[in-house]
């Protein structure tokens, strides 16, 4: 594995074909990374595997073996979750149960990172749904099953696509800001989806850094997902494109990584495969030589 002194990983399946989370341990090394993030089961629906057949001793004999710093792996909540919908109570009640059956999940495990979608408002008003996800994540991380479990939920910064919430991070303080649980929330900046959403980190990447310590605090900024983006800036569409394939480009997202501020923080790649190819040990390999070599040139075809 790549002796690094930053944290760059990518997005790793966890399933049953692939041995669980030791296959998701094989992947990441296979993609030179050393951090990843996986989902504990399909992203799309409540069904998930016990914890007891996930492999999880042979997973931490792996990352030991390995040198992965467990600290610095990441897990990706259900997207079915979206503590922010008001207009269908059964919605937010699933959304509690959920994301509090996923925390125990990792605490079996041992990963201590859960990146979050806020959610999105569907018709009802931004500030109703904001303090909606405020109520839900406090129900979860106030209950007496989940407060003294070793959990950082990272709310993901969104594009704006339909009617998403904590687009800015004017939002996302404002979530951190009222919540009784403060502690135990941080932000994960997604470079695709703060592009989409209007943040010009392109030409002004210093500045957007700057705005986020400002407004949150780059203490509370825990995971990084790196994506190019296939849409202009302030498109609000969410479409990830691969690293220097899109509107952003490769030397912004070289400097993200290389940044001594975000070295300590997991960077983990969610960009999309290329006719069933898998491109992250590509990409890992031209952001630790910070030289775009066009590796698709052949695939992507605009």
């Amino acid at each position: 594995m790549n002796k690094r002194d930053y944290f760059l990983g990518c997005h790793v399946g966890m399933n049953a074909t692939n041995n669980y989370l030791v296959g998701s341990v094989e992947e990441a090394i296979t993609n030179n990374a050393n951090t990843f993030m996986f989902f504990t089961g399909a992203p799309q629906n409540t069904r998930r595997t016990e914890t007891s057949k996930l492999k999880i001793k042979e997973f931490n004999e792996l990352l030991i073996k390995y040198n992965f710093n467990k600290s610095k792996l990441v897990c990706h909540g259900p997207y079915t979750i979206n503590l922010a919908n008001t207009i269908k109570k059964d919605t937010f009640d699933l959304g509690v149960r959920l994301l509090k059956e996923e925390i125990l999940r990792l605490n079996d495990i041992g990963v201590s990172k859960l990146v979050l979608h806020p959610g999105a408002a569907v018709g009802a008003e931004l500030q109703v749904a904001l303090d909606s996800l405020i109520k839900g994540l406090d129900m979860v991380l106030l209950d007496k099953d989940i407060i003294n479990i070793d959990i950082t939920v990272a709310l993901e910064t969104m594009s704006g696509k339909g009617t998403e919430i904590c687009t800015n991070f004017d939002q996302l303080k404002y979530v951190l800001t009222n919540s009784k649980c403060n502690d135990k929330l941080s932000v994960c900046i997604d470079t695709c989806h703060i592009n989409d959403a209007g943040y010009d980190i392109k030409n002004n990447l210093n500045d957007v850094i700057n705005e986020f310590d400002l407004k949150i605090g780059l203490e509370k900024l825990s995971v990084i997902h790196l994506n190019d983006s296939k849409n202009e800036i302030n498109s609000h569409k969410d479409r990830h494109h691969n690293i220097g394939y899109g509107k952003i480009g490769f030397d912004v997202l070289n400097k993200i990584v290389h940044n001594p501020i975000f070295k300590n923080i997991p960077i983990i790649l969610e960009t999309p495969w290329i006719n069933n190819f898998c491109p992250y040990k590509d990409e890992i390999q031209m952001l630790d030589n910070s030289t775009f070599n066009n590796p698709f040139k052949d695939l992507i075809k605009e």
